[in-house]
């Protein structure tokens, strides 16, 4: 199987790179937005050609939360119009696509865990760019795969495991967020996931399929601050605050567990725990 990863600079890109190795059964293409740009379906059919590429794991996304609300044409034209080109090439060459998409599609006022047919309700221009993408994909192709994340990390790029690292180090004193819950993701877990599952996937009758994936168990950022003071013994105090001491002008849903019942029974995988996959992450940060 010959598979082209776009965004490959990215966070979940970098980290499809090196699980790459293990693999050897596949044949990887990685480009970075600069190389292959997904607002241009032309750029993409071309390298889809050149290569002879059999699946399109894209990494490419507008991932500034806040910054979308200011601007709402780029993120609508990476996160939607980009994910259109994707499937429009995709369905043009007989490729298979799989798209990840976010927790941030629901409003946060439910107390039980979301799943794949609840009714997206996003309150940002994120959520909302994001959920058009979804609707691109499913409409412009027959058979692909959407994978619905959240808060996502890994040893690569910056996300809030390395910047609680980073402060806890500079700072005596840290106030993290309580009110928000969900789980973690580690990207080492997804990339690993999606390549498990992959050929069971192309092999289905066809349709877009949809799973919810991010790690085990339900924490709040301050949940997971205090398990990275532990873990990495930050000489630091961590206080729980309220969103309202960090206003932003993006909304974040208070909860957005993502339920994986439908992964895990499906293909009858495991999802490791997030604090074990979190203390995997530290000891590779070293």
């Amino acid at each position: 199987m010959r598979i082209l990863i776009t965004g490959s600079n990215g966070q979940l890109g970098k980290q499809f790179k090196e699980i790459s190795r293990l693999h050897k059964d596949k044949e990887f293409f990685f480009a970075t937005r600069y190389e292959i740009d997904i607002t241009k379906a032309p750029v993409i059919e071309k390298a889809v050609k050149s290569y002879n590429i059999d699946c399109i794991i894209n990494c490419a996304s507008y991932t500034g939360v806040d910054s979308a609300e200011d601007n709402i044409s780029e993120a609508i034209k990476v996160n939607s119009s980009g994910a259109g080109n994707l499937a429009l090439v995709a369905a043009k060459t007989n490729v298979f696509p799989v798209h990840f998409s976010t927790d941030y599609l629901f409003d946060g006022k439910s107390n039980q865990p979301y799943t794949e047919n609840d009714i997206p309700n996003p309150q940002t221009e994120y959520g909302k760019s994001k959920l058009e993408g979804e609707k691109e994909i499913i409409s412009n192709i027959e058979k692909g795969l959407i994978i619905r994340t959240s808060w996502l990390y890994s040893v690569f790029g910056k996300n809030f495991v390395k910047t609680i690292c980073e402060k806890g180090k500079e700072k005596k004193h840290l106030k993290v967020v309580y009110d928000q819950a969900g789980s973690p993701t580690y990207a080492y877990d997804l990339a690993n996931t999606v390549i498990k599952i992959l050929p069971e996937i192309i092999d289905q009758s066809g349709g877009v399929m949809v799973y919810n994936y991010s790690n085990e168990g339900l924490a709040s950022w301050y949940d997971i601050a205090i398990a990275i003071a532990d873990l990495k013994k930050l000489p630091c105090i961590i206080e729980p605050v309220l969103s309202t001491e960090f206003p932003a002008k993006a909304k974040r849903p208070h909860f957005s567990l993502l339920s994986k019942n439908k992964i895990k029974k499906d293909f009858q995988i495991k999802i490791p725990y997030w604090r074990h996959s979190l203390e995997k992450c530290l000891k590779k940060m070293k």
